[in-house]
């Protein structure tokens, strides 16, 4: 079965067109934030996605707001990635539980489906993650942290030292109207990178604000807890 798994988890998601909806975003507000906090803006040729860059610890991150890569998010798509350089052996990711529940249960009806001879080519490379890692819990964060979200690691130490207390007030504490509980959501530490995604939803930019303070915080503890290691 756990060959079965692997083979399944191997390619990234697209609708069944292969398309997705053209984003809607009113671009002046978020270029206008993007200037405040001097990042770089542009947009795509086409206007359906706008693009921002920035440095965080001498380190260029990248941030896109515009249509989905993934089918469980649907509107808009707030992603970014940032080459850290750090650790290649530690891998985490924090996730929503309504998304990791609904991608496990994608994976489970996937491999017991016995009509199935094919992997799904729409499977996402998170479900690969969920095979791979474990779920870590610890004392500390209020019980409002674990209730939303679920911290998995190759190791109870990365998970801990990623994941801070600040991280943790920051994912419990977003600007109200805020993402709800049952927002995809995801930050992931993998390959010396840290990579953010998450629906934009509402999308306004106190949500892009408090998603980026998450990112860049995340970007933070990693570059401490891990480079040269």
């Amino acid at each position: 079965m756990f060959d079965r798994i692997k083979k399944a988890f191997q390619r990234d998601p697209r609708d069944s067109s292969g398309e997705a909806q053209p984003s809607q975003s009113a671009h002046g507000p978020v270029s206008e934030w993007a200037g405040t906090r001097g990042m770089s803006f542009s947009t795509g040729s086409l206007g359906h996605t706008v693009t921002m860059n920035g440095k965080i610890g001498g380190r260029s991150w990248r941030m896109e707001l515009g249509r989905p890569s993934r089918d469980y998010i649907t509107g808009e798509e707030l992603r970014a990635r940032a080459e850290l350089g750090v650790d290649d052996d530690v891998g985490a990711m924090v996730i929503n539980r309504p998304l990791k529940e609904a991608l496990e249960r994608r994976a489970y009806s996937m491999i017991t489906d016995t009509l199935q001879t094919t992997a799904d080519p729409r499977l996402p490379e998170e479900m690969r993650w969920l095979a791979m890692y474990d779920e870590i819990g610890w004392e500390g964060p209020e019980e409002s942290f674990w209730s939303r979200y679920a911290v998995l690691a190759d190791s109870r130490e990365h998970a801990v030292g990623w994941v801070d207390d600040a991280l943790v007030r920051l994912l419990t504490a977003w600007p109200e109207p805020g993402p709800g509980p049952q927002v995809p959501f995801m930050i992931v530490l993998l390959r010396g990178k840290a990579y953010l995604r998450m629906q934009y939803l509402p999308a306004d930019t106190r949500t892009l604000d408090h998603a980026t303070a998450i990112f860049t915080s995340a970007c933070e503890n990693a570059l401490r807890a891990f480079k040269g290691r």
